[in-house]
């Protein structure tokens, strides 16, 4: 459906085509006994082929939404006789999972993230003030080596490359700062983050606000990108003098994939506080992200998001994203109340350790591997 057209015989004939020319290679991997965890729309026709060469296999729905509209009914009717193949259904809420579905062979499995990726990995505050000013995002910032070596990776990883900042002047580093990490797109709303900020976040807190985005030059699936940083742009420009100095816009290059992350991780370690302010999520990693960094969040109550958050405990729900004036004041309520942000930072780290990363989520599926191996009569092993 991504040409916009219907998905009838002719696309289903097409789909259908496309998947038998795959099967061979894949089956020629696949054994009798083997579980095959098949991820999303794309290869969920090879369900009935797979299963048909002795495995068991589970389909994996990372496409999460809310409220279903018409043409993601009319996807999921399309899909409905290659998914029902499986023997495991997994979502990552229980209210993603589709109608019509068998529900004793339904799982529910958090995404997660991995702690010791460069994204996450535990960055001191020196590494965190050279990266921000090897990026250019906080020149101020102490001048040092970013060069890092890790187990994990052969190669140490380095910030060479520049954002691309909007601002009037550099942000130094003792500025309190409130940070958005996300693509320039509307339903992750830069716009309502810059006005609900500007409007309803008053100059005495001294915060700045960072909105972070991959550089579009970068992202080729995303025709919108330069639109909507083009909109945010014009936007900051009409601010008032005093609201628009407060107002930084970062183009993050995209060429490294570990630089890239480095600089995320860092502005997150350095900022006040994080936003996510989304006008829609399927489950939004990008909250745990900061809730790992022991960040106080206001995060839109929507999709994933009210998985990871309990609200006023590990951070703050809004009721309704569009309400900037509700934004603005969570915002700087944490912000004028540092203990308490400080409390709810902690917490959300402990939330995080706990429930969405890589090992929790290994687990679940080790037990949903043993539970399709049982029902099919294979003996999982001790």
């Amino acid at each position: 459906m991504g040409d916009g057209g219907a998905l009838d015989d002719r696309a289903r004939a097409n789909y259908e085509r496309v998947l038998a020319d795959n099967l061979p290679a894949i089956s020629e991997r696949v054994r009798p006994g083997d579980v095959v965890i098949v991820h999303d729309p794309q290869p969920a026709g090879l369900i009935a082929g797979l299963r048909a060469r002795g495995a068991s296999v589970i389909w994996r729905c990372h496409v999460d939404l809310d409220r279903p509209n018409e043409r993601a009914r009319e996807a999921w009717e399309f899909l409905y006789p290659y998914i029902v193949e499986a023997d495991a259904y997994v979502f990552s809420r229980e209210s993603f999972a589709w109608e019509g579905l068998d529900r004793d062979r339904l799982a529910v499995i958090a995404p997660s993230i991995d702690v010791f990726s460069p994204k996450n990995e535990d960055l001191d505050r020196s590494t965190v003030l050279a990266a921000l000013r090897a990026s250019g995002c906080s020149p101020t910032a102490t001048r040092l080596s970013t060069r890092r070596s890790r187990a994990r990776t052969p190669t140490p990883s380095r910030v060479d490359r520049r954002a691309e900042l909007f601002e009037d002047e550099p942000l130094d580093a003792i500025t309190p700062a409130v940070l958005q990490v996300s693509r320039w797109d509307t339903l992750k709303d830069p716009i309502g983050v810059i006005r609900g900020f500007a409007k309803h976040v008053p100059e005495s807190t001294e915060a700045h606000l960072i909105y972070a985005a991959p550089s579009v030059v970068a992202v080729a699936d995303d025709p919108e990108g330069l639109r909507i940083l083009q909109e945010a742009r014009a936007l900051r420009e009409t601010l008032p003098t005093a609201q628009r100095r407060r107002v930084h816009l970062a183009s993050l290059p995209m060429e490294e994939p570990a630089e890239n992350a480095i600089m995320v991780n860092a502005l997150q370690r350095h900022v006040s506080v994080i936003v996510q302010k989304s006008l829609a999520e399927g489950f939004g990693l990008t909250v745990a992200e900061a809730m790992l960094k022991e960040r106080p969040v206001v995060a839109s109550g929507i999709g994933g998001i009210r998985s990871q958050i309990v609200d006023g405990e590990t951070g703050i729900l809004l009721d309704d994203p569009r309400d900037l004036r509700a934004f603005g004041e969570a915002v700087t309520g944490l912000l004028l109340d540092p203990e308490r942000a400080e409390l709810l930072g902690q917490r959300a780290r402990e939330r995080v350790r706990d429930e969405f990363t890589s090992p929790r989520s290994l687990l679940d599926y080790l037990r949903l591997i043993r539970r399709v191996l049982e029902r099919s009569g294979v003996r999982a092993a001790a």
